[in-house]
């Protein structure tokens, strides 16, 4: 039987004014999530356990069927992993964002505007970090690019413990409350400000101010962590599997489990990504003898830390429209059963810019099983009404491939 779980990142939300009192989920027109939701089985799932920090990281690691209370060393080492980076016994890498911070202030009365500098090319973002490798590197610590505003910096026997806070956490606040904590705190304060005063003048910035676009005038350094260590996912559920994601840090949890990771052109992380092209790569993936493919979408999480209302309930209908339709048009045109989960792996509130910890509704169909049905639609109210909720998310992933049976989830 072939298994796909499409998961739209940061997709759950709160009610909205503007949206009547609606959620994006309820305010997007979806059909083909809703007729899911209505033949397959409709639950919540608590992806983010309690007492850790609700990041994609975490939640996508207990998607896939790991407990992050188990296998969690940190966010950055799954980006390190993707990005090809090997990281030694010892090494802490730390996520590098290029960000845009108020201009005028001294450094810690800057207040943080962007945590993403406007969604700034990979192309762009290459020459920055280029220069900020030439500027801040040193011995045993260096600077990597990504892609678009997500890049990576790793220090070599590096102190790891450290209290560090994301830049989507702290959008129009000052920065000085939030710099990172640690034993040499210093070193990476010193970088930070460091760099808010030679990226400013680059010709890159230069060129977006005078498009009306976001600068990248500061680097953010967090999710720091060590080298990562899971149980190969073709061993744990005796499947081949692999993954499509726009982003680093789900490429690298994927490889980290030993699924191989589907390259496609377009992807941006944003609605205008390749969305029919990771549908097609996945049918193409399965068709030719995988058993197993997760496809991480990452636009409805941007435009809810971006507070875009209309563009989240919009990603959320590009996904319904080209990637769910073509993948159940084609899977049902195969005739073999199939099953298909679709799940965010947390919600990221218009209202609040940043994740929270809710439990997520998800849904489940399997093509020759309809053994509830019922629900009204998918979404967050109608998946509580069911009454179902699974408490360990890491487990969600056992039932879902048939591991398990439903009682033993929500026990």
């Amino acid at each position: 039987m072939k298994n796909i779980v499409v998961l739209g990142d940061g997709m759950a939300d709160y009610p909205v004014e503007s949206l009547g009192g609606k959620t994006p989920l309820q305010a997007a027109r979806k059909p083909v999530l809703d007729g899911l939701a209505r033949r397959g089985i409709l639950g919540l799932v608590q992806t983010v356990p309690e007492g850790m920090s609700p990041g994609s990281d975490t939640a996508n690691l207990a998607v896939l069927g790991y407990d992050p209370r188990i296998y969690y060393t940190g966010r950055s080492p799954f980006e390190a992993a993707s990005m090809g980076i090997k990281l030694k016994n010892g090494d802490v890498a730390f996520r590098c964002n290029l960000v845009t911070l108020s201009e005028d202030e001294p450094y810690e009365e800057k207040v943080m505007l962007d945590h993403s500098a406007g969604q700034i090319s990979s192309e762009e973002a290459r020459e920055l970090i280029s220069l900020v490798n030439e500027r801040l590197a040193s011995p045993g610590i260096g600077f990597y690019p990504g892609i678009s505003y997500r890049h990576l910096m790793v220090w070599e026997d590096g102190p790891h413990e450290w209290r560090m806070t994301p830049p989507h956490d702290i959008l129009g606040r000052k920065v000085g409350t939030y710099l990172p904590e640690g034993s040499h705190n210093g070193v990476l304060r010193k970088m930070m400000q460091k760099s808010a005063q030679f990226l400013s003048g680059h010709e890159a910035n230069t060129k977006r101010t005078a498009k009306g676009l976001g600068t990248a005038n500061a680097i953010w350094l967090w999710g720091h962590g060590q080298r990562a260590q899971l149980a190969s996912f073709a061993e744990k559920y005796k499947l081949s599997g692999a993954v499509i994601s726009e982003v680093d840090l789900v490429r690298g949890l994927g490889l980290c489990a030993g699924l191989e990771v589907l390259e496609v052109p377009g992807m941006t992380g944003d609605n205008h990504t390749n969305f029919v092209g990771m549908a097609e790569a996945a049918l193409a993936s399965l068709k030719s003898g995988t058993d197993f493919v997760y496809l991480h979408l990452e636009a409805p999480d941007e435009y809810g830390h971006r507070q875009e209302v209309a563009n989240k309930v919009r990603a959320i209908e590009l996904i319904d429209e080209h990637v769910l339709r073509v993948l159940k048009k084609s899977l049902d045109s195969w005739g073999e059963p199939y099953r298909l989960m679709v799940l965010p792996d947390h919600a990221t509130p218009l209202s609040l810019r940043t994740h929270t910890s809710d439990p997520v509704p998800f849904v489940i169909y399997q093509s020759d099983r309809h053994p509830f049905g019922g629900a009204s639609g998918y979404d967050e109210f109608s998946a509580l009404e069911t009454g179902i909720k699974i408490p360990a998310g890491y487990r969600l992933m056992d039932y879902f491939l048939g591991v398990t049976d439903l009682g033993e989830m929500t026990a």
